[in-house]
């Protein structure tokens, strides 16, 4: 397993190189957005450990132009704040994980051995075409489609969609979302489940005006498919 580590602070980034390697992981490291761009195109990874504040090229910025050519590889990143539009907006641009600063290395480790099981898990399952009403994914090519119109979703977007879809209007709890997608060591308490819930109803219900995405307060979620 190999894993790419973005981060100017040369400390921390030599600490987080060190607690990788403890855990049988390889590891590559840089100190710039701008070589990070350059090594995210060239070389694979099975996860990356991302700094928002980075010179040359943000952690917001390289995270989007990363998913224009990698849409599942993992991506954890990591801020000196705690604010939730920050939160947001990395979500939004493509980060499965965050961390702020100062965090603990273990809890660090946990999560990338987290996201890289989950991955593998996601790719080496094969599920058919499954459709909903006008909903429809093809999960060998990872396509959504409503109403004929794909829609372009985000990993994490996606595996929320398919584990709905899957259990075909069955309420799905927010633990078993977050352990299914993100595995047991996420914190159950986080509110980025209900951050990518709205970012599906904004991709596939809005633009389409339907209310298919339903919270059963309480409960969970499910998909309303009468």
């Amino acid at each position: 397993m190999k894993v790419l580590i973005i981060e100017d602070d040369p400390t921390l980034n030599k600490n987080i190189n060190e607690a990788l390697k403890v855990e049988n992981l390889n590891t590559e490291y840089v100190f710039d957005g701008l070589l990070a761009d350059r090594m995210l195109r060239k070389n694979n990874y099975d996860c990356i450990i991302m700094d928002i504040n980075l010179p040359g090229k943000n952690g917001f910025d390289l995270c989007k132009e990363f998913r224009l050519h990698n849409a599942f590889t993992p991506v954890i990143m990591l801020t000196a704040f705690s604010e939730l539009e920050d939160k947001i907006q990395g979500f939004d641009c493509g980060a499965d994980d965050y961390l702020t600063k100062p965090f603990f290395m273990r809890e660090l480790t946990l999560r990338v051995h987290s996201l890289i099981k989950r991955n593998k898990q996601i790719h080496s399952t094969h599920t058919s075409i499954l459709v909903a009403d006008d909903l429809t994914i093809n999960d060998a090519q990872k396509k959504v489609h409503r109403q004929g119109k794909e829609i372009s979703l985000t990993p994490r977007e996606y595996q929320i969609l398919m584990k709905l879809m899957e259990k075909k209007g069955e309420i799905v709890s927010k633990p078993d979302l977050i352990k299914e997608i993100w595995g047991s060591t996420f914190d159950a308490n986080t509110n980025t489940i209900e951050v990518y819930v709205n970012f599906l109803r904004n991709k596939l219900d809005k633009p389409f005006g339907k209310n298919t995405i339903k919270t059963k307060v309480g409960f969970g979620y499910y998909l309303d498919l009468k």
